[in-house]
């Protein structure tokens, strides 16, 4: 049974998209079969994968309005697959956009990717689903469909702030559409150690959320950042690289958490 996953956080620039193409890539080259799915209609996680969100002949878009399956939408990147990087990707367009106004007047409208993901259940070991930095009924799919929820944050003050809304939020989904769900950890993304602030809002983490805050820290590095205009993962463009290694890292430790929950 696949192990899903929504990458959130509604304050936007945190790192998300880059959380959600790198630790896919990761799991992949980790050997686990993996699904992304781009919720965010800007597509920033399809393109970042390898696939032109401009020449789609399905999206995800397709498959919350039912038109099609996810077996019939899915598709990969020659690029990633050569690297042995490879994993399925439910790609995302502008289209996607016009999906919430669309969906308001639908039956079971916050519901509509749970029902579409269980038809491939057993085709993957993770799905990863990149929401939108608010929430809206495209990552109210995605929670109600998760197992749990991923948080990359930066060590900042904002961020704290940031996060107690989105705690709240989840709290709100558990108790009223996803029993399932809850935070599976936190994850420290953008991280300098020379700057005294960040290692201050690192350890208030630890001391106020202890093991939901994971072991692997990503640090800021410049070749997760370019990598996007290569459209591929960081983990493909440099695999030498700390920011690559870390999400490889960080791979490893999501495999071996999901063991324990």
């Amino acid at each position: 049974m696949a192990k899903i996953f929504c990458i959130a956080n509604q304050k936007g620039g945190v790192g998300k998209t880059t959380t959600t193409v790198n630790l896919a890539a990761g799991l992949a080259k980790v050997g686990q079969r993996v699904l992304m799915v781009d919720l965010d209609p800007q597509g920033n996680a399809t393109m970042g994968s390898g696939i032109d969100k401009r020449k789609l002949e399905l999206s995800v878009y397709d498959v919350l309005l039912e038109s099609a399956s996810v077996r019939e939408a899915r598709v990969q990147s020659a690029k990633l697959q050569e690297a042995g990087c490879g994993y399925d990707i439910l790609a995302a367009n502008r289209e996607l956009a016009g999906a919430e106004v669309e969906m308001v007047s639908l039956d079971r409208r916050e519901k509509r990717l749970k029902t579409a993901l269980v038809e491939v259940d057993a085709d993957y070991d993770f799905v990863l689903i990149d929401c939108p930095p608010s929430l809206s009924m495209l990552t109210l799919n995605g929670l109600c469909c998760a197992h749990g929820v991923i948080v990359p944050m930066q060590c900042e003050y904002f961020a704290l702030e940031g996060l107690a809304d989105l705690v709240n939020t989840i709290k709100q989904v558990h108790a009223n559409l996803n029993k399932d769900l809850a935070i599976i950890g936190l994850l420290r993304v953008m991280f300098d150690p020379r700057i005294t602030l960040q290692q201050q809002v690192s350890e208030q983490l630890k001391a106020r959320f202890g093991d939901k805050v994971f072991n692997t820290v990503i640090p800021r590095n410049v070749r997760l950042a370019e990598a996007p205009s290569y459209g591929v993962p960081g983990v493909v463009f440099d695999p030498a690289s700390k920011g690559a290694q870390a999400f490889v890292t960080f791979a490893t430790e999501m495999v071996a958490r999901i063991e324990t929950i």
